[in-house]
């Protein structure tokens, strides 16, 4: 039997629909509506007029665990992992309250994936598996494998990563292999 290829899944921005929390915060807390097209080619950094509120929001208990599902990423990846062997890798060290509550939010949307498929880190750099999906740059760059940059409103203007806009477009891009 031939062994599954691996495909390393980032969890916010790609699985989990971060942008769409920090909107919705950022009204319940400031009365200010925000779409995500407002967001288009800013930086973290400049994404709200109040320096340091995306930071606040990721400290503040709850905000992991109550994501929204990325629109179709339930059925992709329950699809891909007919083909695939799926690991959920999240670059979670750097908000210690989020790693029980982003393992309780996996269990709850993606209770097909084993605890074992699950990996917090601080640097996604080790990951070696055949196929990274994720929307930073950072863990793109300097990854081995073969990647597929999920969009968000920071990497709009990356062109050196092939892109997809949404789950069908991974899927399509992981048909091509």
């Amino acid at each position: 039997m031939l062994k599954k290829k691996t495909i390393a899944i980032d969890m916010d921005g790609v699985l989990a629909d971060i942008e769409a929390q920090a909107l919705n915060w950022y009204e319940r807390d400031f009365h200010v509506k925000l779409t995500k097209a407002d967001l288009q080619g800013k930086t973290e950094m400049d994404l709200f007029p109040e320096k340091g509120i995306i930071r606040d929001f990721v400290l503040t208990k709850g905000f992991f665990l109550t994501l929204p599902v990325m629109e179709g990423a339930v059925e992709a990846v329950k699809s891909l992992s007919e083909h695939f062997e799926i690991y959920v890798v999240s670059a979670a060290m750097e908000f210690p309250l989020s790693l029980n509550e982003k393992l309780e939010w996996l269990g709850i949307h993606f209770p097909f994936i084993s605890w074992k498929n699950i990996i917090f880190c601080g640097d996604k750099s080790i990951i070696n598996t055949d196929y990274m999906i994720d929307d930073h740059i950072k863990n793109l760059d300097h990854f081995k494998g073969k990647t597929i940059m999920f969009h968000a409103f920071h990497n709009g203007s990356v062109t050196h990563h092939d892109r997809a806009n949404n789950w069908n477009e991974v899927i399509a891009l992981l048909n091509q292999v």
